[in-house]
């Protein structure tokens, strides 16, 4: 089985862009992949461009060959731009590999686990204060029993002040764990907005036993920066979705410097990599608790991975009685990976088990954007 084409189609999927990859066998049979660079995508389709030049007319099969030449094949190795692109290759040809096969991805991964895959819902980032504590209250309503709050001033557009951030939003988190006692799962994505010492003080703001995991609190380009606020808390961490390898995020886990892997299928490599990682990880007894809020192919990846691997804790996804990013429109994704209360249910359909209606899918054009370009008062530029 030969690689015939590779396509890249950017389409407006709900609230986002998302980056879709399209490989279709001499033989006619198709595979598809995401990327997860959001708000880059046409450094991705660049770099799927040169790719497309050399996989055209190889064995599909090959898929662990296909990832060592895209990753080897040039001066400059790895990065974010290039494994985002190598992720959707590597996912569109597991889903081709399948379907040849009739089997589930999870098949070609050795075989599946479990039956049901967790899932942890978000409070919508524009929720404060007792708005936000009657958002988890529906979601332990509802059966979610791990809940990841947004902090406040989540959704800035312009001005972002992490000190005031951290102050208001460990009062409501505070609030949350009275209101709805010691049994749900709380965490917090702080999107890398911090300094370590500001992280270190909005830990030190929270009682014991108040939060389960605090995500992303600060960059991730420094393991060091990370073994030093470890020292400062004993709150677990949640950290990966930024890694585009596993190289990346091998002192995370050796160093013990994070206690959940966050990582992205969709930037990571895609199954390929990791899977390495998901095995490094359950060497040092870390769970997986993967980022996804992209796509119905990322998800429905992201299930496949979960699938077949024992170390698991919760999927990200970003459905639920308070949060709809609109990817379950079936408009586009007519069969997708399906809700079973606070889980999402496996597929048995050969590849991802995911089918598109192409016509929908090209009609659906991207919209231009930006992410913020967030500013303290002083003037001075921080992060997104």
């Amino acid at each position: 089985m030969k690689i015939g084409e590779i396509e890249a189609i950017p389409a407006r999927v709900g609230r986002r862009n998302q980056l879709l990859v399209k490989i279709t066998a001499e033989d006619g049979t198709v595979g598809w992949g995401e990327s997860g660079l959001s708000s880059r995508e046409h450094a991705v389709i660049g770099a799927i461009a040169h790719f497309r030049e050399f996989l055209r007319g190889q064995d599909a099969r090959k898929i662990g060959r296909i990832w060592q030449e895209c990753y080897r094949s040039q001066y400059f190795e790895g990065g974010r731009v290039l494994t985002a692109a190598i992720s959707a290759i590597d996912i569109a040809l597991h889903d081709l590999k399948g379907k040849a096969l009739g089997a589930p991805v999870y098949e070609l991964l050795g075989g599946r686990q479990r039956e049901l895959v967790p899932i942890f819902a978000t409070t919508s980032a524009s929720a404060s204060g007792q708005e936000m504590i009657d958002q988890a209250k529906k979601l332990v309503d509802h059966g979610w029993q791990c809940i990841r709050f947004s902090p406040a001033h989540h959704e800035a557009k312009d001005i972002y002040e992490p000190r005031l951030s951290i102050a208001e939003t460990a009062k409501w988190l505070i609030a949350a764990r009275e209101e709805l006692g010691g049994e749900p799962v709380f965490g917090i994505d702080y999107h890398h907005r911090l300094s370590v010492a500001e992280a270190a003080s909005f830990c030190q703001k929270l009682p014991p036993a108040n939060l389960d995991w605090l995500e992303e609190p600060i960059r991730d380009e420094s393991p060091e920066a990370y073994a030093s606020l470890r020292t400062m808390t004993e709150i677990p961490f949640a950290i990966g979705e930024e890694f585009a390898s596993k190289w990346q995020a091998l002192p995370f886990i050796e160093r013990g410097l994070t206690q959940y892997m966050r990582l992205d299928i969709c930037n990571i490599g895609g199954f390929t990599e990791a899977m390495k990682v998901a095995g490094w990880c359950e060497a040092h007894y870390i769970d997986l608790m993967p980022h996804n809020p992209l796509g119905p192919i990322c998800a429905a990846a992201s299930v496949h991975m979960a699938a077949a691997i024992s170390n698991f804790a919760w999927l990200e996804h970003r459905s639920s009685p308070v949060e709809e990013l609109g990817f379950n429109d079936k408009t586009i994704f007519t069969r997708q990976c399906e809700l079973d209360g606070a889980n999402l249910k496996v597929p048995d359909r050969p590849g991802l088990g995911i089918e598109i209606d192409e016509t929908a899918l090209r009609a659906a054009t991207p919209q231009p954007h930006e992410p913020p370009h967030l500013r303290r008062k002083d003037g001075s530029h921080t992060n997104w």
